[in-house]
């Protein structure tokens, strides 16, 4: 997926009752916080920066054009309005390029397991992966394939293979998905209730 870009200009003045002139205008007041720990106000279009960022993680990597000069960053927070749904305030991140960085990223689990094709079922308790790369080698999610995964059998984060610029920050051990014969256990558990007393001897 191509970088979503974005335009933006600085903002001369603050407040909360500016604010909600640019709101009542189709804009929303932003802030952008640098790697250094300095922030600077902006104003973005709101029509665009609704139908450019649908369907983008936090993990996404977006060029920000402020007043002609160019910003790489994330979205960090956004605040909507609970009625309506439109935006009220967006926090964006800047990274630096050419300098490592930490992020959570995305794990989208596909294909369908060959343990739940016998009667399994699959779990995946692992949402998101924390990596360190450079920004340029950040993906935007990482995908799981557990096609050939069988009853009892699991994928483990050793077990990923990424690129070689991507350090992964998680535990090794931890599970990412599994197959497990619920229904099989069940039966079992099902058909031992169900089993006859054994008869106590006569006296």
């Amino acid at each position: 997926m191509d970088h979503v870009v974005l335009t933006a200009q600085k903002r001369a003045t603050t407040g909360s009752a500016d604010a909600a002139r640019l709101r009542r205008s189709g804009k929303i007041p932003a802030v952008v916080y640098g790697r250094s720990g300095k922030a600077f106000s902006i104003v973005l279009d709101a029509l665009e920066f609704g139908r450019k960022v649908k369907g983008i993680s936090e993990s996404t990597l977006l060029n920000l054009t402020i007043d002609g000069s160019e910003h790489e960053v994330f979205i960090k927070d956004t605040q909507r309005d609970i009625f309506k749904g439109t935006f009220l305030h967006v926090d964006f991140y800047e990274v630096e390029k050419g300098k490592a960085l930490h992020a959570k990223v995305p794990v989208h689990v596909v294909g369908t397991a060959q343990g739940v094709r016998e009667g399994g079922v699959l779990e995946a308790p692992l949402h998101e992966l924390e990596v360190e790369c450079l920004p340029k080698d950040l993906p935007e999610h990482i995908d799981v394939d557990v096609s050939n995964l069988k009853g009892n059998q699991s994928i483990h984060v050793r077990d990923l293979k990424l690129a070689s610029g991507i350090k992964v920050l998680t535990s090794p051990d931890q599970v990412v998905a599994l197959v497990k014969f619920a229904k099989a256990e069940a039966a079992v558990e099902s058909a031992a209730e169900a089993a006859p007393a054994a008869e106590a001897p006569k006296a």
